[in-house]
């Protein structure tokens, strides 16, 4: 098992939290994911290096790039939208872990 704590861009709140955690446990390979909002950092826990590649692609497609990766217009809004999901989702936003 493998892990990084890295900073992403357009981090909100819990509804961004909940989303983010949620579209990353669905790759294969990411095992926990812990976000700390008051730096807007994540922990992730993974297996391998395809499972990072993925989850840094999966980050930057639902409005969440890696810190230093281009952040365009359209990614923050993509951020927003992301966001209300997460808030209508209605789970808690707790750091959470796949077995």
């Amino acid at each position: 098992m493998m892990k990084k704590t890295f900073q992403i861009q357009n981090l909100k709140c819990g509804g961004c939290e909940n989303t983010i955690i949620n579209a990353l446990l669905k790759i294969d390979g990411v095992k926990k994911v812990s976000i700390h909002s008051d730096d807007s950092s994540i922990s992730l826990t993974y297996k391998n290096d395809d499972a990072f590649k993925n989850a840094r692609r999966r980050l930057s497609q639902i409005g969440y790039p890696i810190q230093g990766d281009v952040n365009t217009i359209v990614k923050q809004a993509t951020s927003y939208v992301s966001c209300a999901i997460g808030k209508l989702s209605k789970q808690d936003y707790e750091d959470k872990e796949v077995d």
